[in-house]
């Protein structure tokens, strides 16, 4: 069993990580982005690297974490389960039993359109890899929450005929030519006799599966127990939540927003999550 899984691949997901292999911990790291770092042409305010680009900052983070032991793996994770005296973390295909759990979530914002959570499993995925094959031949809708979406979309062209339906603006210069990439905006998701329908700004299309590809799932999603407020993780001093053996860090849990202030709450996590783990053992 692991001791602490962290989900994010951030500054605080990274801080967290390093410390807690620092306390003896093992530590899962699962990410599916690089989050607003990944994005930042230049970082100067982060303590002994000025000037430093967003990408190499993160990359060193994660390259620390790496050496330090923590295992790192890219994938979505869907689905927090508290199963008494340890968690049960659905991540992509594959299913991981915690100690505890430490959400590093960045400023990431999930707003499920209509009908997406009842039609989860159903007809709505949130894994290509996972559930791809089971529209081989078919008609598939991609609902694209960022860049990140391209690569599965176009393993689903692979695959079927494939309609690409950005929620945000993102680049998708690597998008496969093969796919249908169109300028309306997802509004809902509903099912009707003849299957499945995403309904746009502009039309209802008409698809036997839909793919939700975002950075991220909606806390409602991940882990509903959990609190917040106006938005943000609630969390005590020693970045606990409402849910014991659940911890958050980062901007998830508010201002300011800034790589410094999250690699501090990292630690002060780990730290908490150590005297937690050996608590309970």
């Amino acid at each position: 069993m692991i001791d602490v899984l962290i989900v994010g691949g951030g500054v605080a997901g990274c801080s967290a990580a390093i410390t807690a292999r620092m306390r003896n911990l093992s530590a899962l790291v699962i990410y599916a982005g690089g989050g607003a770092l990944e994005k930042a042409h230049r970082v100067d305010n982060y303590p002994g690297l000025p000037e430093i680009s967003g990408p190499d900052l993160l990359e060193k983070l994660r390259s620390h974490a790496r050496n330090m032991g923590a295992q790192l793996q890219h994938a979505l994770v869907q689905k927090v389960m508290p199963m008494g005296d340890s968690f049960s973390v659905l991540a992509g295909n594959e299913v991981y039993e915690a100690r505890t759990v430490l959400l590093c979530g960045g400023t990431a914002r999930v707003n499920p359109l209509p009908g997406e959570e009842d039609l989860l499993g159903a007809g709505v995925s949130y894994c290509a890899t996972c559930d791809g094959m089971f529209y081989k031949g078919k008609r598939i809708a991609v609902v694209a929450g960022g860049e990140e979406a391209v690569e599965e979309a176009n393993f689903l062209a692979d695959l079927g005929d494939v309609i690409y339906v950005e929620e945000r603006k993102h680049a998708t210069d690597g998008l496969s030519p093969a796919i249908q990439h169109l300028k309306d905006k997802p509004v809902a998701i509903k099912r009707e006799e003849q299957g499945m329908v995403l309904v746009t700004d502009q039309q209802e299309l008409a698809v036997d599966g839909i793919f939700v590809l975002r950075p991220a799932v909606a806390l409602t999603q991940l882990l509903p127990e959990v609190a917040t407020d106006k938005g943000h993780v609630v969390v005590d001093r020693d970045m606990m939540t409402n849910v014991p053996g659940v911890f958050a860090a980062g901007d998830m849990v508010g201002n300011p927003l800034q790589a410094a202030k999250a690699a501090g709450e990292g630690t002060t996590a780990a730290i908490a999550i150590a005297q937690y783990v050996r608590k309970h053992a």
